[in-house]
């Protein structure tokens, strides 16, 4: 508390106190003329009338002796506090100095046994210097061997320095050449618009990426055969250094031993100092008795001849005290050159990591690189790619060793690329553009297509369709498990990475508008899966009385006329408008699936772009499909209303098969016209699309007949060329009706 701008002397014999709590004025001191001060104030006031000056001032005045009345109160529990604790301090003080006395009566008992015991550890004290004498030589013996391993591993580090510089020379050789096709593809890029006037020197362009390739595959798979080796030398020397620190142990707990010998040494030694210095002092006092009486000459010589007999056992201590420092300082000498040793190991070992670890990322940036070549030419080609997915066996499925039919080759050509399945017997291998395990994650396989999904958003028409057998993870594969975030399918993951990107694009002066439609064909019959009427979706019969004709325009681009349109702003809107389809589609349960899905699901989003600033148009289409899954009713178990929808399924996946028969053909006629399925995938299997398929495989023993026709499915559609994908940019008006391309 302060006063006229001086900080006032707190109570003599008190300690300066300060507290916030509860307190509007900050920290507050008081001293006794505060006190005093504060008890005779008056309150005063201008005029008796104006009471709310009154009740003002007579607040502030009880707050200040709340104020006043609390550090007292506190400075009280401080002199309590204090009280306290000088009273425990004086009770520990009173047992501290009953322990003394009885520590030192016992200390008298044990001075009188320590001669008895110094002989007793002299002998013993002999016996662990020869004890020591034989450990140095083992040690000596010990530290031969680690400088001969020393010199063999400055051998093989020698060695593994000319590999990895070789490795490194086949590096740079490899990065020239992938820079050399990096700037082949940004030609290629730049003349993109005359690709097809020079589609001969295109195509040598292509078999020259190839042979690039293929010669890149060859020099990677030497790298990776010289990490192997590196790998193994790394492993022997970790090994080495395992050993070496085994032995640096041993020698350390030598040393602490020999510490601990001099350490009870000194003491024993310091004993006999003081019971030398107590004897002489008998003595002394002996001899100035002596003087007044020679009756005790023959104490005083046993006295002394004593003294003598203990100063020569003092003497052999001093010297076994002197020869074990010596043996302490070869062992610390020995020590300190393990510890060099050790540390010049140990950068070597770090050395390697780094120089592994950039293998290992070289070696990873060549797999992107080779990835991003691969889909180049997949592009230019026009090729449909072809992803495989396997799904984990189910509860009750034979998981045995022996059951297994599916297997992953580990080939460098075939990794992550390849997928055999046995049959009575007989291995059948197929290679496509990706293979997911059972263990592969939703996200995943997301990855995998993000980049394709960005293309819509560019301006290409993208199509990405689950094909399988029932029961194989289709609807799973592009739906996701509702209410699981971690589980999400790639319907859901697309459409947020397209709201995520195209709020990430405004600030490049783009906007985007999108549109979403969602049918089935049950039965050979579309169903408005986003119609509010339960009329247009399904009727008693099963059969739509709403009539949906596909159109095809000039452009190529398909439209199903009355269907539903939906402007979406966010992807919550469109996660709703995914539960409300979800909730319409025909589902049945049959033998082989409880939840099988009994009809072909269409979702797609129409996206529409403009730029402000340089008044680009762009005009992308994303279909996402997910179809019924191919059964055979021998295993189904179907009849009645699942038996018609069967054969409807297989009929029109029977016509999807004629038509990837005609595309790798390239037949001139190609019956898209057999089917609804086929003729509303046109735009996307014989267009200009980015077109994907996800086969679906089972691992069941049962059903491997069935894998089996699908794998060879897929086969035939990734050998299909259906032209090269153009990105549909414009600067006029466009036509906002959706379509599927």
């Amino acid at each position: 508390m302060t006063s006229g701008g001086r900080i006032r002397q707190a109570f003599p014999g008190t300690k300066d106190l300060t507290s916030t709590e509860g307190s509007e004025y900050g920290p507050v001191e008081f001293t006794r003329e505060d006190v005093d001060t504060l008890l005779h104030e008056r309150i005063k006031y201008k005029s008796k009338y104006n009471y709310k000056e009154r009740c003002e001032n007579t607040m502030d005045y009880v707050k200040r002796l709340r104020l006043c009345i609390r550090w007292f109160q506190e400075l009280e529990l401080d002199y309590a506090f204090e009280q306290e604790k000088l009273k425990n301090a004086m009770e520990l003080n009173e047992k501290h100095c009953s322990d003394l006395e009885v520590s030192l009566k016992e200390k008298e008992v044990e001075l009188n046994m320590v001669i008895d015991e110094l002989r007793k550890n002299f002998t013993s004290v002999q016996l662990q210097l020869a004890k020591e004498q034989s450990e140095k030589s083992a040690a000596n013996d010990s530290l031969g061997k680690e400088k001969e391993t020393r010199l063999a591993v400055e051998k093989l580090q020698a060695a593994l320095t000319e590999e990895l510089g070789k490795t490194q020379g086949e590096l740079q050789t490899a990065n020239q050449r992938i820079h050399a096709v990096n700037d082949m593809y940004k030609l290629l890029q730049e003349y993109n618009s005359s690709l097809q006037l020079y589609n001969s020197k295109l195509q040598g362009d292509l078999d020259e990426a190839h042979e690039t390739i293929k010669r890149g595959e060859k020099e990677r798979t030497g790298i990776v055969e010289n990490i192997g080796n590196l790998k193994g030398q790394f492993k022997a020397l970790q090994d080495q250094l395992a050993a070496s620190k085994v032995s640096q142990d041993d020698v350390m707990k030598q040393k602490d031993e020999l510490v601990n010998e001099i350490v009870g040494l000194k003491v024993e030694i310091q004993q006999v100092k003081d019971d030398r210095d107590r004897h002489i002092m008998e003595v002394k006092n002996l001899q100035a008795e002596a003087t007044k009486q020679n009756d005790f000459k023959d104490i005083i010589s046993e006295l002394e001849s004593k003294r003598s007999s203990q100063n020569k056992e003092m003497e052999e201590l001093q010297d076994q005290l002197v020869a074990s420092e010596r043996k302490l300082q070869v062992a610390d000498l020995s020590t300190f050159e393990k510890i060099n040793e050790f540390e010049e190991q140990k950068e070597s070992i770090v050395e390697l990591k780094s120089r592994l670890e950039e293998a290992e990322l070289k070696l990873i940036e060549g797999e992107k690189l080779r990835k991003k070549l691969h889909n180049t030419i997949q592009e230019l080609k026009g090729n449909i790619r072809v992803f495989c997915r396997v799904r984990p066996l189910l509860t009750g499925e034979n998981s045995s060793e022996e059951a297994r039919t599916i297997s992953y080759p580990t080939s460098l050509e075939a990794l992550g690329r390849g997928i055999d399945l046995m049959q009575n017997g007989q291995k059948h291998c197929f290679t496509f553009d990706k293979v997911f395990v059972p263990s592969a994650s939703q996200e995943d396989i997301f990855v995998e297509i993000s980049q394709l999904v960005q293309s819509a958003l560019d301006g290409y028409k993208v199509c990405i369709f689950a094909y399988g057998q029932t029961g194989s993870g289709k609807t799973y594969t592009m739906m996701g498990r509702p209410g699981n975030p971690e589980e999400k399918g790639l319907i859901p993951r697309c459409l947020e990475q397209i709201f995520r990107t195209r709020q990430s694009l405004r600030s490049q002066g783009w906007k985007y508008e999108l549109q979403v439609s969602m049918l089935e064909i049950y039965n050979e019959t579309i169903r408005d899966l986003l119609s509010t009427s339960k009329e247009a979706v399904r009727a008693d019969n099963g059969v739509s009385p709403q009539k949906y004709a596909i159109k095809h325009d000039a452009s190529g681009n398909t439209h199903v006329v009355e269907l539903t349109v939906v402007d979406v702003r966010s992807s919550r809107e469109v996660s709703f408008l995914l539960d409300h389809a979800a909730r319409n589609r025909s589902v049945g349960k049959t033998a082989m699936n409880e939840q099988s899905s009994r009809s072909h699901f269409l979702f797609t989003l129409k996206i529409t772009g403009f730029n402000e600033s340089t008044e680009q148009q762009v005009q992308g289409v994303l279909n996402l499909i997910d179809l019924a899954g191919s059964e055979r009713l021998s295993k189904s178990g179907s009849t009645g209303d699942r038996l018609k929808e069967t054969q409807a399924i297989n009929k029109s996946l029977s016509s999807l098969g004629d038509v990837i028969f005609a595309l790798a053909k390239k037949e001139d006629h190609v019956p898209f016209r057999n089917s609804k399925l086929t003729y509303l995938l046109q735009p996307c299997l014989g267009g200009d699309s980015k077109t994907l398929m996800f086969v679906n495989i089972t691992p069941e023993p049962s059903s491997t007949g069935e894998s089996l026709c699908s794998l060879r499915f897929a086969a035939r559609v990734n050998a299909c060329e259906i032209g090269t994908a153009h990105r549909h940019v414009n600067v006029k008006p466009i036509d906002y009706r959706l379509s599927l391309g």
